[in-house]
Formats: C-alpha cells, structure tokens, sequence
C-alpha cells in the first residue's frame, strides 16, 4: 500500500531508544483555537482553529483529525478550500435494526468503533482530503496550515453550561461554562489531534462578554475590548509543547484572587464565594514548596491557575498550567472535616501537573506511570502533612480497595500488551469490557487502575529505595524541561512522553537494580495475592512452626513466589524475619530467641525500641510468642488470613504500635466475644495517644461484641460510662457539655461513639431504652454557642445514630402503620429528623450535611416498616436545583426503594433522570448506584426484567449516551449486572435466529429501494445543480462504476440502517444542517443562514422527496462504519452481524486482496502522477459507505 497517508509512519527515534514512534503521517507543532462567540441562552460556540503541521512521508492526502459532535463549516489548507468526510461510527454502535442484544457482542463492536476513531492509531472522525494543487508542497514535506471553521450547538459533552434560571444579566445569574470530560476528550469542543502523545504549541483566544472572566492554559498576554466596550478578548499563549487532551477553558463572571504567597498563582470562583476562597486556597503554597523540594525541581510552568466551578464533571480535573475543581470543595475556617478532603485535592492536582500535564505518555498503555508517580508523590505529601499514622491508614485503605476489587472482577492489568487482536491475545477476557482504549473501561475499573498504580509504585521504591526513585523523577523532569524549551526542534518534544520501557530503563540506570520480576508480577499481569497462615510452636525445638498457604485459583488471584516478610514479638522482642515463598513450600521454621518465663518481672522490648509492662497471665505457658504479622510493610499486593489465639489479638491491638497492625486485630476480635477482648478494646478507646482512626474502629467492634455478649454483658451499655465521663457534665451526667472542638481527636470520638452506641442490641434485639434516651438527650442539650469550629457534621451524626437505632417493626394482626399508631421510640426519632429537616429550611447547615442524614434516617424508617413506603419525598429532593449532596442521597433511596419494592415506575423515572438530567455527575451517580444495588441480577427472576426494559438500556448504551464516555460505559456495567455477558434471559428466544437474520437480508435488498439509492447517488455525482461548483475544482468523490460495484455490500448494510435512522432519536451529528437529504450526498459546507431554521437545505433534490415521507424529518447520522487505517481490520469487524451472507463476506474479502496487489504494483510506480491522481480519489474511501457524512463538494455557498 502507497503511503496515504493511513499507515503510521515511523517518526525520529530517540538514540538507542525505544523512540517515540508517531502512528500520524505528519507532526503537529503549533495550534490556534480562537472562540469568537459564546451564547449561553442558546448554549452555542462559534469559533475556528488553525492546525500547523509538517507531513513526514511525501504522498500525503489525507489527514486524520478528531472532532465529535461539532458542526464543521470548511475546511481551508493553506488558503484552499479542502473536501471532507465526517464520520464518527461511536454515535451508535450497533446497527439498529440488528436483533442482537448480547453484551459480548456490544463490547467488541464498540472497541472496535472507538479504535477506528483513535487518534493513537492514526485515526479521527474527521478526514480532510489535501487539494490536488498542494500535492507537490507536501511531496516537499512543506508546511501546511489546516483552517476549520465550526460551531457547536448545546453541546452534551466536552463542555458544559451552568445557566441558573434566576433573575438578571448572565453574569449576575452566575451563568459560566467550563471543559470536562474523562481521558482525552477535547474533541467534544474542538477539532483537534486528540492523543497525549502529539505535542505543541497552542495560541488561545476567547471573546467573551464584558462582564466575564476567561480562563484558560499558559499565560495571560493581553485582554483586548471591542470598540463598544461589551465584549474583551482573552489572548493565552502557551509556549511549553502540550497535547490537546491537557487544554481546558473555564469562562464565566469569576471573581479573581492572586494567591498572597506565590503570585504567579491565580484561583477564580464564582461570585461571592471569595472569603472561602481566601481560606480553601491559603495552603496550596505549602504543597508547591514540597513537591519542588522533594522533586530538586521547579514547577514546570510559568503560572497556575485554579478554578472553582459548581455542576463539576470530577471534583478534580488537571490540566495544563490549570485545574479544575468542584466549587463545594470550598470551605470557612469552622469547618473541620472538609478541610483534610480539600486540601488532599489540591495536592492530588498540583501532582498531576508535574506527571500527567507537563510530562504526557506515549501511549495508553503507558497510563501507569504516569498515574502511579502522581499517586505516589501525593502519597509522599500526605505522609509529611498528616503523618505517618494517616499515610499507612491510606495504603491500607487503598490496597484492601484494590484487593476486594481484583477479587470480585478477576483483575486490573496495568500495562496491557495487545496481539493480533485474537480472542486468546485478550489479556482482559474475564471482564464486560475492552481494556485496549480508556473510553471502554468502566469507571469503577478506571478508579481502581489508579489506586493500583501507586500501589505498584510503592512496592518499586520499597525495592530500590527513595532516594533512587526521587532521582528517577528527577531525571524525567530534567529530560522534559530541556526538550520542552527547544522550540524549533519539535522531534525533541517526544522526551516529554514517558514510556513503561523508558520509566523502567531510568530505573535501571539510576538505581542499577533489576526490577524485572517484580514488573513481571505487578504491572504485566493482574491479580492479587491470597495468603492463609497458621502457626505450631515446637517447644522441645524452640521453633516456630509457621504454615503459609496461597490460593492462586480463584479469579482476580496469581501465584507468588520470592520473598515475605515476617515480624514475631517475643518476650524478648521483636524480630524480623525474611522467609522464600517458593512454588510448593508451605511450612518454614522460625527458631524463637527467647524461652518461655512465667515468674520473672522484666519489661518487654517493642519493635520501636520502647519497653513496657505487660501482664503476661493470658499467654501460653509454654510459648515465648505474644503476636505473629505477615508482610507488616504491605510490600505485597494480598489479603493475609492470619489465625492465633485471642489473647495475641489483644495483645497485637494494646502494645503494637503500628496503626495497620492495631486495625488488623480489632478485625479479628470482632470473632472473640470475651471479656479480656472488651477490656482491650475499652483500653484502646480511653488511650489518648492512640490513633484517632483506630480509637472509631475500635467503637464498632466494641458494639458488636456487646451484642455478641448480650447475655453475660454486666454494667451500663458499652461506651456510656467513658462518653460520660469524656464529654458530659461532671455534675449532671446525662448533659453533655458545651461544644469546644479544639481536639479534633476527642471530636472525631466524641461524634462516632454514639453511632455506634445505637447499633447495640438487647435480648429481645431491640436498641436498649437508655441508649436511644441518651442520644436523644445529647441532641436536646447540644450547644454549640461558645465553639469556635460548626458542629453540623456533629449533628449529622447524630441522626444517623437515631437511624442505626431503628429495628425492624413488629405488627400486629397486620395492622396498617399510621402516625397514630406508631411505636412510641420511633415516634420520637420521626420527631427529631421532622424538627432537624424544618430547621435546614430556615438555617442550611454546610453541604446541607444534616438533610442528608435525615433522607437517609426516613429511608430506614420505611424500610424497617415504621412508615409508609414512598418515593414521593424522595423524589421531590432529587430534583435538579438542590443541592448534589441532597440530590444523591435522595437518589440512592429511589434506587433502593426500587429495588425492595420492584418498581417499575421508578426505575423507568430513574432511567428518564439517566437521560435529561441537566448534571452529568448526577446521571453518572445514578447508573453506579444501580450497578451496586440493582433492581435485579442477572441470575434472579423478576417482574422489572422485560423486553422493553432491554431495549430501553440497549438503545441507552449503544447510542444515548455516545456524548459522554463515562456514562456509556456505566450503561454497559448495568447492562452486564443486569443481564449478564449472553442474550437477556426475559427475550424470547429468536426461533432458528440465523433464518430470521437472512431474511432480515432480504427484506433489506429490496429491489424498490436499491435502485433508487443508486440513481441518487448518480444523480448526486453528475447533479451540478444541487451544489455551487467552483471551476477548476474536481469532485474529489464521484461515484464511478467501479467504486458502485466494490461498495454494493456496504450499501446493502446500510439501507436498513439509514431507514432506521429517520425513527431515531435527533442526535447531533457534525454535518447536522441536512436533516431531510440522504447522507450519501450530504453536504457539510453549506453554511446555515442559507437554509431553512430546521436545516432544510435550499434546492431540495428530488429524491429528497422519497426519505422525508419516510422519516418525517428526523436527522440521520453517519453509517456507523470508519474508514478503516489499517487493511487488517476487515470490514466484516463492523458489518452488521455474523449472519450477513457468507457469499457477501467473501466477496468483500476478494475485493480486499485485489485492492492490496493494486497497492504494491502501484508502490513502484509512484511517479505516474495522472494514475495516481484517479486512485487517491478513490481508494481510501473504497470501504466507507454511500452513507457516510461527505461534503460532496468542497467551497460552500457563501463563495
């Protein structure tokens, strides 16, 4: 095949390098994005770029570029008019009229229409064909500049407008809109390459009204107003090489503060938020002088900025020079449990600028490295802000995250290495999903990708030491920082992508450590680890017997071989011990240093070098050994099953000094109800220099034990007497005295032990009377007049203590429950959430955490049968204009009434929400908590499960949400939870499926329809009157003969597929003015003001005539199928089903190795200008069908 332009080409390799290897005919180095006009009544942009790209093979005519559901108006390349096709086969992915309804089916069809778009294959949506006339210019491999004009029109992705319907200009309504989007989705708002992997330059410019603020990448160089004064335009240049997936815009009437400590940084938010602003944003110039320090490296950009926006995509999105966060991350000086959240955002951001925005990867594949030094730098930073205790919470939290999950799903493959695409290569077939491209994954799978890539990174630094790794990073900085301010030399950019191979060879240079196996384990292949241990103490031997078992059968788990730490204290203290897990040992001897002694008194040496008391009666007579831990330094990816004596446990929890180990055994005691396992844990709760985190688990276990010991429990209930005696007046001790927050130790136990005080349970399993009492009364007496910190998140609590004391109800004769004959306790609970929902109508507490808990209090009421069930209230919370906390909660107790009630109504009214939701978090919020509490399994009868339901979902994924990644592929997980991978078990089964699918065929060939398509496009080809055609100008994409019998079998495919597309839904689709003509002759150059207000075009062709009594006016989008890059993707991959004909199939393939001999014959002659002219026009469109969006002719009326 001649270079076209299609294949990937090879770029300027790094010496001795795996290089860089650009899969694009050319490379871009300068890009202009110029936003002229920006309307948020009608939520329109209008604006053009200017793409500066040098062509690396001579022979280039065509160029790929991405572009999604913006409306394209012309194309110039070098002053030019250019022809183009438009074609985006992710609009919808399966052919409509197909019968399938199978998920394995849908995950391959949509893979392969998300690679035919990707840009790191050399793909894109939007294929411009270069002028006949620049054909000896590009054989030159001269520069060319590519001009597109476009506008987008109430965009449903990629940019998103806040319009509140209130009163006043849009700058006092606080209208603004801001970019978003999950991974690389620039091309939603404008035509660009949109990969991580193309760098350059970018020129910004935005006019907007006088009154708002444009904020946008690189630096601010001038703001220039119109001559009437109510329009200024922002001019932002960005000098460092970045990729169009890092360029962001937020505009809107922001008020601007420049941060007092560091000036080149500027945070924004929406108006009168600026007193909270000044708090969130006082710390951030702590967080850059750690990253700089520990990094030996200055912040890679001349500026930053940070905006905070409300309706936010993600609470934190980073981009270049800039980041985006969620306006409810704002908070005052009073509030405590926010402040930690807001200020691990900020660094979680201010990481990713340095590896994510500054330093961008080579592939996706490459994802990891990037996403684990982020997480591990942040981790550093979480370490030096909050303390040794809270950063080993966090690792623990994370990797008991990623091992439930790897568990559950089989796996998370951080660096998968694809083959020649056959079933077997699949390195991900236990999952619902392609994990080649990230716009396939779920988001759930996407989250825990990141966790496990600072996992990874931990365990790399574990092998080879900080201060190696810190200088790996170095390295990268440095590598980057110098390529990045070579501005003329743009093949030097590519040392600003990391690669896994690149990041693992700094490794070894720096470090000079083989790292390989551990790579091999961790990042090549997925799955966690599952130990069981147990253990003998020899005493003739003085041995310690130790038993350690794997599972590596079980899904989500692998073998591990190599070595295992472990940590056993002996009276004598404590020691490590490595042991070599090898493929089939289980047993390994431990000699112990220390005999048993009964009778003499001597303190005990702990692992950090103190010396303590203990009272030795519990332990075993003849064992030297108080507590045995595997792996204490999670420097393994597993789940340890550990089993030794209770006394172990409570010695592990009252003089183990690590919080992970303190955490471990309150886990375990939750399994010994004893007396000795409540003292311990009574003892860790009144320990003041104990862990605050550990001091709120040990609550939990305390009352579960309790309930464990209902019988045999003496004294007052757990917790009372200590709560008492820590917060209640010395005097009158059921008054609890006067809020004063000041420890915030004492105030996370002071708001977590009467929650979990409520969940104790008596005899008859009822919540005891004192304890709902006692509750009550710290409501009534709560006086936080003299506190200087807010308490609302206090008395959230409180009312999730009144709901964990709800038990289920017990009624009598079946009577019906009203408010009159309601349990007295319940009643006064009812009460209580009644008085703190009118309060918040009148006093809204911060992030309205108080209604949240009383919606989620009325929910357990129903649940436990006290009240009627209904969604009404609910309902009337989740509606859009409260506040999102509110929203979800209300939400979640939809989906789960619908759940328990099995109805139908209710999840056709969240299914509706899915789709018209005006917040994209909020629809994406209701599909997960679908997925994690649905309505019914795949395995389950139910009366929601029918055919319209599957149709409805199957219509959802497949084309309502192609405007957003993230919720077409929370789509597919409901699907797969609620259907499973096969055909949904509620459709009838098709009788002999493959007859009806031939005979779906045939009703497809209709000899009535066919030959008129053909005649139209004829007729389109040789139609001068349809099109203003410029002289001189050839028509780049006639219809000859010959081109008519290759594409016959594309255009059999397709009619259904257009006929179907007139009873679809609108749907924005970049050409978007011809609604009535066929999309074989569409022309996308037409400018709007020349037709009708619903896009009629002006000289209707006849044949117009025939489509718009069949579809009465509905737009039709692009056939679904690309233009394939690469010959080895046949067809057939997007052809509508298996059951075409076979005869088709083969046909097609014939014609295929045909067309491959024409290319390598025609290789050697590439001088034979006229031959090739013929064949450039036709060939790469050879295999798009007569449906695909085209401009048929390229200058539009306006000339």
């Amino acid at each position: 095949m001649p270079p076209t332009g299609l294949e990937p080409c090879k770029m300027n390799r790094k010496k001795g390098d795996k290089g860089f290897e650009s899969p694009r005919p050319y490379k871009l180095t300068h890009q202009v994005v110029c936003i002229n006009n920006i309307n948020f009544q009608r939520k329109s942009v209008v604006g053009f770029v200017e793409l500066t790209i040098f062509p690396t093979v001579a022979n280039l005519n065509r160029i790929k570029l991405n572009s999604k559901q913006c409306r394209i108006y012309r194309v110039r390349i070098n002053d030019l008019e250019a022809a183009f096709i438009y074609n985006d086969p992710t609009l919808e992915v399966c052919h409509s009229e197909s019968k399938q309804r199978n998920l394995n089916y849908f995950s391959n069809a949509y893979a392969a229409a998300v690679s035919a778009v990707d840009p790191d294959a050399g793909n894109g949506e939007l294929c411009i064909k270069v002028p006949s006339e620049l054909w000896r210019h590009v054989d030159e491999l001269k520069v060319l500049k590519i001009h597109i004009n476009f506008s987008l029109d109430q965009p449903k992705g990629g940019l998103h407008f806040v319009v509140p319907s209130v009163e006043g200009s849009m700058a006092e309504r606080g209208a603004h809109v801001f970019s978003c989007g999950y991974q690389n989705s620039t091309r939603f708002w404008f035509p660009c390459v949109d990969s991580y992997s193309e760098l350059c330059t970018w020129k910004l410019e935005f006019t907007v009204d006088a009154a708002m603020v444009a904020v946008s990448n690189g630096d601010l160089v001038e703001t220039v107003y119109t001559h009437d004064m109510r329009k200024k335009t922002f001019h932002y240049m960005l000098t460092i090489p970045t990729a169009a997936s890092n360029i962001s815009l937020a505009i809107g009437p922001f008020e601007i503060l420049v941060d007092p400590y560091m000036h080149e940084v500027t945070h924004f938010c929406l108006p009168q938020l600026l007193p909270l602003l000044k708090h969130t944003t006082s710390y951030l110039h702590e967080v850059f002088e750690f990253y700089e320090e520990i990094l030996t490296c200055r912040y890679p950009y001349s500026c930053f900025k940070t905006v905070f926006i409300d309706e936010a995509y993600v609470e934190v999105a980073a981009y270049a020079s800039m980041s985006i966060f969620s306006t409810n991350l704002l908070h005052s000086a009073m509030i405590i449990d926010e402040t930690p959240l807001t200020r691990r955002c900020l660094a979680q951001s201010l990481a990713q600028q340095f590896f994510g925005c500054f330093i961008s990867r080579m592939s996706w594949s490459d994802e990891w490295v990037l996403k684990g030094i982020s997480g591990y730098i942040y981790g550093l930073w979480m370490k030096k802000t909050f303390g040794v205790n809270e950063y080993r919470h966090w690792i623990k939290e994370e990797l008991d995250k990623i091992v439930a999950y790897e568990l559950k799903t089989g796996g998370v493959l951080l660096h998968p290495i694809f083959g020649g695409g056959k079933e077997k290569d699949n390195p991900a077939s236990h999952l619902h999903f392609s994990i080649k491209h990230p716009h396939t994954l779920s988001w759930e799978y996407y989250t825990m990708f990141q966790c496990k890539a600072h996992l990874v990174m931990r365990l790399i630094e574990n092998r080879i030491s900080m201060e190696f790794m810190l200088q790996v990073f170095n390295k990268l900085l440095s590598l980057a920082s110098t390529a990045s301010s070579q501005k003329f030399q743009s093949h030097m950019w590519s040392q600003m992508l990391v690669s896994t191979y690149g990041f693992l060879k700094s490794i070894s240079n720096v470090s000079g450590k083989d790292i390989q196996p551990l790579i091999k384990q961790w990042v090549d292949q997925s799955g966690v680890v599952k130990f069981y241990g147990s253990f003998a103490f020899n005493r003739k031997r003085n041995v310690l017997e130790l038993e350690i078992k794997q599972d590596y059968t079980s899904p989500g788990t692998q073998k591990y071989v190599g070595p295992l730490k472990v940590t056993v204290q002996e009276l004598d203290g404590s020691f490590n011990h490595t042991l070599q897990i090898e493929e089939n040992s289980l047993k390994h001897d431990i000699p112990c240093h220390s005999k048993s002694r009964r009778n003499k008194k001597k303190k005990i040496p702990l692992m950090n070098g103190e010396e303590v008391d203990m009272d030795l009666s519990a332990m075993d007579a003849d064992s030297p050994l108080l507590w045995i831990r595997i792996d204490p330094d999670m420097s393994v990816l597993r789940k340890v099953e550990f089993e030794q004596a209770d006394f172990m446990w409570q010695y592990q929890l009252r003089y183990e000094r690590d919080v992970v180990a303190q955490q471990e055994s309150i886990l375990a005691l939750e399994k010994f109800p004893t007396p000795a396992s409540r003292l311990a844990l009574t003892d860790t709760l009144e320990h003041e220099h104990c862990f605050y985190r550990v001091r709120m688990a040990a609550c939990f276990c305390l009352a579960k034990i309790a309930n464990s010991m209902v019988s045999t429990w003496t004294g007052p209930p757990a917790m009372k007497s200590l709560f008492t005696r820590m917060f209640c007046c010395k005097t009158c001790p059921n008054i609890v005295k006067t809020n004063n927050f000041m420890s915030f130790q004492s105030y996370f136990l002071q708001k977590t032990m009467p929650v979990a005080m409520a969940l104790l349970r008596d005899v008859h399993n009822l919540c005891p009377k004192e304890v709902l009492t006692f509750i009550l009364d710290l409501i009534k007496y709560n006086d936080n007049r003299k506190n200087k910190f807010s308490d609302n998140y206090y008395r959230a609590e409180m009312i999730d203590a009144l709901a964990n004391s709800v038990t289920p109800a017990v009624s009598v004769n079946n009577e019906v429950r009203t408010l009159d004959n309601l349990n007295p306790d319940v009643r006064l609970i009812l009460e209580e959430i009644t008085r703190f929902l009118n309060m918040e109508k009148l006093l809204p507490s911060y992030r309205h955490t108080i209604t949240v808990s009383c919606l989620k209090a009325i929910r357990v009421l129903q649940k436990n049968g006290h009240v009627p069930s209904d969604p009404a209230l609910f309902k009337s919370y989740a509606e859009y204009g409260h506040f999102v906390d509110i929203r979800i909660a209300a939400l979640e107790a939809v989906v789960d009434y619908t759940k328990v009630d099995r109805s139908y109504e209710e999840l056709q009214w969240l299914l509706n929400m899915i789709q018209t939701d005006p917040v994209p978090y909020v629809r994406h919020k209701i599909l997960n908590m679908l997925t994690k509490n649905p309505p019914f399994t795949k395995n389950l009868e139910s009366p929601l499960c029918n055919e319209a339901l599957v149709d409805q979902l199957w219509k959802l994924m497949n084309s309502g949400t192609s405007h957003d990644w993230r919720l077409r592929c929370g789509a597919v997980d409901l699907y797969f939870t609620l259907f499973g991978l096969s055909r949904p078990s509620c459709l009838p089964l098709p009788e002999l499926g493959l007859v009806l699918n031939l005979k779906e065929k045939k009703a497809v060939l209709n000899p009535t329809i066919i030959p008129e398509t053909a005649a139209g496009n004829q007729e389109a080809a040789s139609n001068p009157s349809s099109h203003a055609q410029l002289g001189g100008f050839q028509n780049p994409f006639s219809c000859s003969q010959e081109e008519e019998e290759i594409d016959m079998d594309t255009v059999h495919d397709s009619q259904a597929f257009i006929s179907h597309h007139l009873n679809m839904l609108e749907r924005p689709s970049t050409p978007g003015l011809s609604k009535y003509r066929p999309a074989s002759s569409r022309s996308s150059l037409i400018p709007q003001h020349s037709s009708g207000s619903d896009g009629t075009p002006p000289t209707k062709p006849p044949w117009t005539v025939e489509l718009a009594r069949k579809g009465a006016g509905k737009e039709q989008s692009p056939l679904e199928m690309s233009v394939p890059a690469v010959p080895a993707a046949p067809l057939s991959l997007f052809a509508k089903e298996a059951a075409a004909s076979k005869h088709g199939e083969h046909r097609r393939r014939h014609e295929h190795k045909k067309k491959k001999k024409k290319h390598r014959h025609k290789h050697r002659h590439r001088h034979r200008h006229d031959a090739r002219e013929r064949e450039r026009d036709r060939e790469p469109f050879a295999f798009s069908s007569p449906a695909s969006g085209r401009s048929a002719r390229s200058p539009s009326l306006s000339d």
